[in-house]
């Protein structure tokens, strides 16, 4: 499967830097914003497309006042949702940027007038938001535009994990991608639940990723060795820009420190391995084999006094001992020889 030219099953782990609101109300932060994500290695910026009436309603009912203990507590949806809102007419400035220095661009829809404008700008994916994986049509829809669909299960059930699974399927889409997510913000590491990553690949026969909203990097460094493909956190240029995100993204510096964190972490891991390669066969003359721990004379039992099991690796096979031992030396050996002259022998 692929996001533009990246590849999940060959290419290692695709790193999102979610602008959100992280944009200071000024298209310049945000290309600012893009161009930092391309040089500290980020492999795409994500985008939220909405509007405030999009996405909830202008209502002053207690319903649509946040409360919950949460960073927004007391605000209003509306609100809340216009302050983060990225103008659309951005959107294309911020897609052509973001092509001309080479960092992939794609966004999170929120409702079908939504794709319906995206899709003018050709995205390489689209990100189901966690709180949208219950909007099945959103789902629908969005899928069958026929571009990998990446979709966050933060408040989902394992049967709304599936419907949302068997939806893009339905419109013959199987480019799926599920994030773990932890619907708060921040989450506490003790929520992550990070072991659901693998079990979500295997149990929705799909890739699985990490959609982190925990502080620091320790949450997805653990993630990737346990097989994310995807890693997404909220990016801000600067903390000092403000707004409904900020406390819980990461800046340049501590953005940067992850996505190197990640690509040795992927180092690491490697592969399943146990060929023997030069370097192996070079080390292994600090192993063990037999050599003769005490003079010789030709017709003396070898014996455990006088051979032994030591480094270096240049003698015959420590597994060879016990056979080696009660037969009878065909001639004089010193102190330090190699005991090899039998190996064809046994």
């Amino acid at each position: 499967m692929k996001i533009g030219s990246f590849d999940l099953e060959k290419d290692g782990v695709f790193i999102i830097a979610e602008l959100s609101a992280n944009h200071g109300g000024k298209i310049s932060i945000a290309k600012d914003t893009i161009k930092a994500a391309k040089e500290i290695g980020a492999n795409a910026i994500k985008l939220q497309t909405y509007t405030a009436d999009t996405i909830t309603l202008n209502c002053d009912k207690d319903d649509f006042i946040i409360k919950g203990g949460t960073l927004w507590d007391d605000k209003k949806l509306y609100d809340l949702y216009t302050e983060a809102y990225l103008p659309w007419e951005w959107h294309k400035e911020l897609f052509d940027y973001a092509r001309e220095i080479g960092i992939d661009i794609f966004s999170s829809p929120f409702d079908k007038s939504a794709v319906d404008f995206l899709e003018t700008l050709n995205p390489s994916a689209y990100k189901i938001a966690s709180f949208e994986i219950t909007d099945y049509e959103l789902i629908r829809y969005t899928a069958s535009k026929m571009k990998p669909m990446i979709i966050s299960t933060g408040i989902a059930t394992i049967d709304e994990i599936q419907d949302a699974v068997d939806i893009c399927r339905s419109v013959g889409n199987s480019d799926i991608v599920l994030l773990k997510c932890t619907s708060s913000y921040p989450a506490p590491l003790e929520e992550a639940n990070l072991l659901t990553i693998p079990n979500l690949a295997q149990t929705f026969g799909v890739i699985s990723g990490f959609s982190d909203h925990t502080m620091g990097s320790t949450a997805p460094i653990v993630a990737v060795t346990l097989g994310a493909k995807i890693i997404e956190k909220h990016f801000i240029l600067d903390k000092s820009i403000g707004g409904a995100d900020a406390d819980f993204s990461m800046d340049k510096q501590e953005f940067s420190d992850m996505v190197q964190a990640i690509r040795d972490a992927q180092k690491l891991l490697g592969k399943v391995d146990y060929s023997m390669d030069e370097k192996k066969k070079k080390s292994r003359r600090f192993s063990r084999s037999l050599y003769v721990a005490k003079d010789i004379k030709k017709g003396e039992l070898f014996s455990e006094e006088n051979i032994r099991s030591v480094r270096p690796g240049y003698g015959m096979h420590p597994k060879y001992l016990n056979d080696v031992l009660g037969k009878i030396a065909d001639r004089d050996f010193e102190f330090g020889d190699r005991l090899n002259y039998m190996e064809n022998k046994l």
